[in-house]
């Protein structure tokens, strides 16, 4: 551990500034409410609502449905379990890359630091256009004004952010609590009203045809990867360490219990989906949630669902702008971006790390370039999984006997399972959508010179 720690103490001196020029500092005032708030924020979306007709329509089995939904979760919490321990090592904010930094070195921190605030950004643009596009039919006003509703609504939570963390937390909190009561409410709603309806539907419609041999097993393929993908945002609470009250208790609760609860959501969303919707009717659906709405509420199932997704994509924003400018501000403090990203305003909140978020996130959504950012979300997400999970093995290896608050459990095969998985979907990736990735193993090997040159205007810029 004390090699972890001179190379962070390093890193951060070749970052620093001049004295006499304050900083400021996190303030460490957040909790588990706060670290649940976040994953339920930042993990429940969209996905959870389109994502079922995917997987239906690869697996039309009741039973394959739902085992696919629970393994999607297990990959999640074999994920959490081991970042957990990493988290708790050295307490940071920033993300998964003060991790890949301490455990594999500057270079690969920094592979993993930009491109998750690549695609952190990216996914702010994403569901800020979403939210707009469903605010326009519930307030005609808005119609036709869908980039500056997302432009409106990106800059409010910024704003918002700027006052500091505690509102930021209690913000996180307010709206990720009424986004699990809006779904929770949903579920309640169809599992009650839509008793039977399925089975009765599912009497005239005609069999599932199920696959087998190759084909189921290729089927399962992806459907895991469309449950992974909507289970994606397990490692919230890592992007907040350092602003934790008790880290070596607070994050492995938070990551451990946050997806334990998220399963819970979408084990209850989809057995009340089920309850309206014949498995068979479901598959290939672009929009379960919105058919089950229109069948249990008639003409008023899209307002309906409409403000349920407006309710949870607020807490989507909010938490995602939180998480973007952590980034910025851990790779300052290591040298890998110029110091003036480790600025803190009074509040604690690290102002030109949240601005540079900001930033690129209204230029994704008013020159419509998040699309392809999106497309790259997936392979970006899992690789720097995959770094992560290599790291806990070389930190094991290199520091055996560094305080660790929290230990993975079943430590080498749980971390063991989470990197075979992740080095699974990456292939299958490679295989399944190959253009985008190689343009995000291009993006990826573009990341060498790229650091080299930061680096070193970062170093001539640091006082000798």
């Amino acid at each position: 551990m004390n090699d972890v720690r001179r190379a962070g103490n390093a890193g951060s001196q070749v970052g620093s500034v001049p004295a006499g020029r304050p900083l400021g500092s996190l303030l460490r005032v957040l909790g588990v409410a706060f670290g649940l708030a976040v994953m339920v924020g930042n993990t429940v979306g969209l996905g959870i609502l389109r994502t079922p007709g995917v997987i239906a329509a690869q697996l039309p089995s009741v039973s394959l449905f739902m085992l696919v939904w629970v393994a999607g979760a297990v990959y999640a919490l074999l994920g959490a379990l081991t970042v957990a321990e990493l988290g708790t090592m050295r307490p940071r904010s920033g993300g998964l890359y003060p991790i890949v930094h301490d455990a594999l070195g500057p270079f690969f921190g920094f592979v993993s630091g930009w491109t998750d605030w690549l695609a952190t950004c990216g996914s702010i643009a994403a569901v800020a256009i979403v939210l707009a596009e469903y605010a326009g039919p519930l307030i005609p006003a808005l119609s036709g004004l869908e980039t500056f509703v997302a432009c409106a609504v990106v800059t409010g939570f910024a704003a918002l952010q700027w006052r500091g963390i505690r509102v930021g937390n209690a913000t996180q909190q307010i709206t990720s609590g009424l986004k699990a009561l809006a779904l929770i409410a949903l579920a309640v709603v169809a599992l009650t009203l839509g008793n039977g309806t399925a089975q009765a539907t599912a009497v005239v419609a005609p069999p599932p045809i199920i696959p087998s041999g190759l084909a189921l097993a290729a089927a399962i393929v992806v459907a895991l990867q469309s449950a992974i993908f909507t289970y994606d945002g397990w490692t919230g609470p890592v992007y907040f360490g350092e602003e934790m009250r008790d880290p070596g208790r607070d994050i492995p609760r938070s990551m451990i219990g946050g997806v334990l609860l998220v399963l819970a959501i979408y084990l209850a969303l989809n057995v009340a989906f089920l309850q309206v919707l014949p498995i068979q009717q479901m598959a290939g659906d672009p929009f379960v949630a919105a058919t089950v709405a229109s069948r249990l509420f008639g003409p008023g199932g899209d307002t309906v669902l409409r403000i349920v997704m407006l309710v949870s994509l607020l807490a989507s924003i909010n938490a995602l702008q939180l998480m973007a400018s952590r980034v910025p501000f851990a790779m300052s403090k290591d040298g890998m971006l110029p110091a003036v990203f480790q600025r803190v305003n009074p509040g604690g909140t690290p102002v030109p790390a949240l601005l540079a978020g900001t930033v690129l996130a209204l230029v994704f959504i008013t020159t419509n370039t998040f699309q392809t950012v999106l497309a790259l979300l997936a392979f970006f997400f899992v690789s720097n999984y995959a770094l992560t999970f290599t790291g806990l093995f070389v930190l094991r290896r290199r520091a055996p006997d560094a305080m660790r608050p929290f230990r993975v459990p079943g430590y080498p095969w749980v971390p063991g399972l989470a990197l075979l998985g992740s080095l699974a979907f990456l292939v299958a990736a490679l295989i399944g959508d190959r253009t985008n990735s190689l343009i995000a193993l291009a993006m990826l090997a573009l990341s060498w010179p790229v650091y080299w040159i930061l680096r070193g205007q970062t170093m001539r810029r640091t006082p000798r």
